[in-house]
């Protein structure tokens, strides 16, 4: 009955790392940021319904993406097939596509060799996938033709924005300074957005409502807005609504864009002139660029384009060369700090809108702690006596070993950072009913053999052997299927299943293993004749 030294050793090891997860818990953020790398330093997180604040659901506008693509696309159309001196009419894009009209029909075949060009292959996703190509280029005898995106080149596009604007809105939240937001992707094209602690939902609205795509264009003064809109003025202009009330309500600017925001490097929100605008700096490269244009247009206007309107378009009235400028407006001292955080944070690749929102206030939380709290004692004490009750020392070794379960339960959660919901503290209740389960399995075993006339070490050690079986079937079951819940669940539901599955590993530990090694250490202490079980 004596334990090998490397069980003890390990128990040892397990219980000292939970110790050490769970400190961060008890210390101030300051102090954890001043402990030694080597330590953990995460903690448990009180999800959005235990502290209360904001919880949005953002959908991706992926046709968005896709007809920025095709809009791209026209242009690239345009330089294929004036460089192939290949006269058409009518090119644009109608609908999911991009159509356009040859003067010569029996140039056609000419026509579809040159679009072959700007038909990439898509990358491989499995087997026999990077035989698929980007467009579905289809040609009439009449001589129309017909450019649209593939079904996959669509798919990978839309996720693409999913992944990109995953990452903007993250960005985009720790540039407020909030901390611990849950931010995970939901289905296909939707964004879950959960900032505990945050009241003012409208503020994340509309940080995360804009896209925040940044251009730059030279502004055409000489022509008439009304004839660009009707297409009837040069090629290659277009108007954007200003963003200005103080200036004029409408620009003709030239569509090629001169530099971008994906140049930034930093924004700040100042002061000029008592006026609160944004300072920008470009990275080396947008620098040169700037510069470049500034020392080609001296005396023109520059339009800085926010989200297709313009916010501000300064005479340029001296070459730029230190790769940095000022855009100014109508900012209130919040407006420019959030224009900076956008501009920081980068573009998103396509609009958020909100499909759900709601605030939880932090009365409810309170309320959602408190009522947990009481649950999980009555069911703690409920247990703790039951056990004691019925089985006399053996169930004062299942409840000491229950307390050390529920201590690696949560040293496992801090350890991992995990948010704990109003689910989650379900999942930690039932957790204990599950981890005594396994004791009454070893129990009643151990009582069986007895009452069949073994010795009481022969009994001990037959009753953890064969119930291990049992115990690990049912475990590995549970465990099973909080694995799908985590896998297919949202929100609380994968609260739920975080901590069952913890539950389960740490209820084996325990169960079987400590309750094994303290069970073997009574016996050698007591010695005795027959087990009162």
């Amino acid at each position: 009955m004596r334990a090998p030294s490397w069980k003890l050793a390990l128990v040892g090891l397990v219980f000292l790392i939970g110790a050490l997860a769970l400190v961060p818990n008890f210390l101030s953020p300051d102090t954890v940021r001043r402990l030694p790398g080597f330590l953990p330093q995460n903690h448990i997180v009180l999800g959005l319904d235990l502290q209360g604040g904001s919880y949005l659901l953002l959908e991706v506008e992926g046709e968005a993406v896709v007809k920025d693509r095709l809009e791209q696309l026209v242009g690239e159309v345009r330089g294929a097939l004036r460089a192939a001196q290949i006269g058409y009419r009518g090119l644009g894009v109608q609908g999911q596509a991009v159509v356009l009209q040859l003067t010569d029909p029996a140039r056609l075949d000419a026509a579809m060799a040159e679009l072959a060009k700007l038909n990439p292959l898509l990358p491989a996703a499995g087997f026999g996938a990077g035989t698929l190509r980007e467009l579905v280029i289809e040609g009439e005898r009449d001589g129309r033709i017909r450019i649209a995106l593939s079904d996959r080149a669509r798919e990978d596009r839309i996720s693409a924005a999913v992944t990109q604007s995953l990452e903007v809105v993250r960005r985009r939240i720790d540039e407020l300074g909030t901390r611990e937001a849950s931010i995970q992707r939901q289905g296909a094209d939707r964004i879950l957005v959960q900032v505990p602690g945050e009241r003012n939902p409208e503020a994340i609205k509309r940080l995360l409502g804009k896209t925040a795509r940044l251009t730059f264009h030279m502004v055409e003064l000489g022509a008439d807005p009304s004839e660009v809109r009707a297409g009837r003025g040069p090629a290659g202009l277009m108007v954007v609504e200003s963003a200005d009330r103080a200036g004029p309500r409408e620009y003709v600017l030239y569509r090629q864009v001169e530099l971008s925001g994906e140049s930034l490097v930093d924004a700040q929100a100042t002061f000029q002139n008592n006026e609160p605008v944004v300072s920008f700096r470009f990275d080396s490269q947008g620098a040169r660029k700037f510069a470049r244009i500034t020392q080609d247009n001296v005396g023109r206007l520059f339009a800085i384009v926010l989200d297709d309107k313009v916010i501000s378009a300064p005479r340029i009235r001296e070459p730029i060369l230190g790769g940095s400028g000022i855009i100014s407006g109508s900012f209130t001292p919040e407006t420019a700090n959030e224009l900076a955080v956008l501009l920081r944070a980068g573009a998103l690749p396509a609009p958020l809108k909100v499909i759900e929102e709601r605030t939880v206030g932090p009365d409810l939380g309170a309320d959602s702690i408190r009522a947990g709290a009481i649950a999980s004692i009555v069911a703690l004490v409920a247990v703790l006596v039951f056990m004691v009750a019925y089985y006399g020392v053996f169930g004062i070794i299942a409840d000491i070993a229950l307390l050390l379960n529920l201590f690696l339960l949560l040293a496992i959660m801090s350890l991992l950072g995990a948010t704990l919901t109003p689910p989650g503290i379900a999942g930690i209740v039932l957790t204990m009913g599950m981890a005594v389960d396994a004791n009454v399995l070893i129990y009643e075993r151990i009582h069986e053999e007895s009452k069949l006339g073994r010795t009481p070490l022969s009994a001990i050690d037959t009753g953890f052997s064969e119930a291990l079986r049992a115990i690990v079937d049912a475990n590995v079951t549970t465990l099973i299927a909080g694995v799908v819940l985590f896998q297919f669940g949202t929100g609380p539901i994968k609260g739920f299943a975080v901590t069952l599955s913890i539950g389960v590993l740490t209820t084996m530990f325990t169960a079987v293993l400590v309750s094994r090694l303290m069970v073997d250490a009574w016996y050698r202490r007591a010695r005795p004749a027959q087990l009162a079980i």
